[in-house]
Order: C-alpha cells, then structure tokens, then sequence
C-alpha cells in the first residue's frame, strides 16, 4: 500500500490510510463518472459532424453570442453582487431577511419561469414603455443578457456575501477610527480582502450564464444568427434528429467552460476552492 501523507505533511497510519482510501473511492466514483460520460459523448461522433460544427457559420456565430452575453452578464453581476454581498453581510435593515430570501429565489426555482416571467413583465404597461423608450429585450440580444443576468447574478451575491462574513471587520473599524469614510475603507480595505470571493462568484455567474437554456427559449427565441445561443442550437440540433452535431456543440460548451475555469485557477486565484 503506498504511503500516504496528509495536507499537513503527516504520514498517515493503518487507520488513516484506509479512511482516505474511502474518501478516494468517491471521488473515483464521481470523476470517473463524468469523464466516462465525456469519452461515451465523444466516441459517438463521427469526424464529419465535429468539423460541421468548427466550420458552421451559424454555430460560429452562437459561439460568439454565447461569450459575449455571458461575460457582460457576468461584469453586470459583479457590479451588483460587490455592494448587495457587503450590505448584507454589514448592516441589519427592516426586511433584510425577506431580501435575503428574494437573492435566492432564481437560485431554487425553474430557470422556465423566469423566462415566462419575463415575457409577462414585457407585455405589461410598464414593460411596455421600457420597450419602447428605453431598449427592446423581448426577442432581442439584449434579452438574452438580461435573462442570464438575473439568472446568474444570486451566485455572485451570494459568494460575494460569503467572502465578506468571513473577513475581520476590525481592520475595517481600524481604518474608520483612522479617519477613512465608510466608503474609503470599503473600498481599501473590504474589497481587497474579499478579493478571491468576489473573482469566484463572477466564475460562478458566468459558467451558470453559459449554460442558460429556458428563459432564453421563452423569452428570447432561437433565431438563427440573431438569438441563437449555444445552448439552444442544442436544441435546436436535436429538435431535427442531429444528435452528432448537438453532442459536437455540447463537447465544445463543455471545453469553453472548462478552458475558462482554468484561466482562473491558473491566473493567481488557486485559493478559489
């Protein structure tokens, strides 16, 4: 049996040894899983619907709809995560825990309904006006960032939240009492320290905002070349019985967000997870 040594640096005995071989077995069993999947997926397709994919205009172009919505969904979440997560986390106000409740909604419910829910605002007065004053959202491309924002933006705030409860509010007392405003010292002193949760939460927005499917659906549509994202030509792929091109998109999904997710880790934030 070889020698295992724990993070600590500690040789593990008979007992510990075991144990951590059982925690192994787990994780064998769930990565092993995936990967199984994953190579299954990739046997199934034949060369020439790999390379339609690469060579499809339309596909290139869901491609590019897809990253491009889902970055600026995810700096949109960011933007309000930063200030909610350290409202939440610093201040008791009358509601707070009914708003606490609210950021977690899209969280728990089906993605389904709040695309439904977005189509009924949008046919209301109010929604109506915005359409017409202010931007149209309703089977355009900026209803797709508005429905992966909202989608995505509870993960951001919630780790945003996360990382600001576990930072020492003293140093923030300290740079008060030295004479920093409020603002100063969230600024210089709350943000840096929360540094890494806030760089995961947008992680987190924007691998849950590329993937969004159902609120694009209903809310959005799947014009080819105009709202087609990629997680709906994989919909719309099976939809017509071309399974090889749709698990062929589905793989090239999974590399996008897999090559993203290393970036991260590789680009000075390992302390993420």
């Amino acid at each position: 049996m070889p020698v295992l040594i724990s993070r600590e640096g500690a040789v593990l005995g008979r007992r510990g040894r075991l144990f951590s071989l059982s925690l192994f077995a787990f994780v064998a069993a769930f990565t092993g899983s995936i990967v199984l999947l994953l190579a299954f997926d990739a046997g199934y397709i034949k060369g020439g619907a790999g390379m339609s994919v690469l060579l499809s205009r339309e596909i290139r172009a869901a491609t590019w709809l897809s990253l491009w919505t889902t970055t600026l969904s995810a700096a949109l979440s960011v933007l309000f995560a930063v200030p909610m997560g350290y409202a939440l986390s610093r201040y008791r106000f009358p509601g707070r825990m009914f708003v606490d409740t609210i950021v977690d909604l899209p969280i728990v419910f089906p993605p389904l309904v709040l695309g439904l829910s977005l189509l009924v605002f949008f046919r209301t007065p109010p929604g109506l006006w915005i359409e017409e004053h202010v931007m149209e959202f309703v089977y355009h491309r900026s209803g797709i960032v508005l429905a992966q924002f909202l989608t995505c933006a509870s993960f951001a705030i919630r780790a945003c939240k996360t990382s600001f409860d576990d930072i020492d509010r003293r140093e923030e007392d300290v740079a008060l009492t030295l004479g920093c405003t409020p603002y100063r010292a969230f600024r210089m002193v709350a943000v840096p320290n929360a540094r890494n949760g806030i760089v995961a939460g947008a992680a987190l927005a924007w691998a849950k905002a590329f993937g969004v499917f159902g609120p694009l659906m209903v809310f959005v549509g799947a014009v080819r070349m105009r709202t087609e994202a990629l997680p709906t030509t994989i919909y719309l792929e099976t939809s017509i019985g071309h399974i090889e091109t749709a698990l062929a998109v589905s793989l090239l999904m999974i590399a996008i967000a897999t090559l993203a997710l290393l970036v991260i880790r590789r680009g000075g934030y390992r302390g993420l997870w």
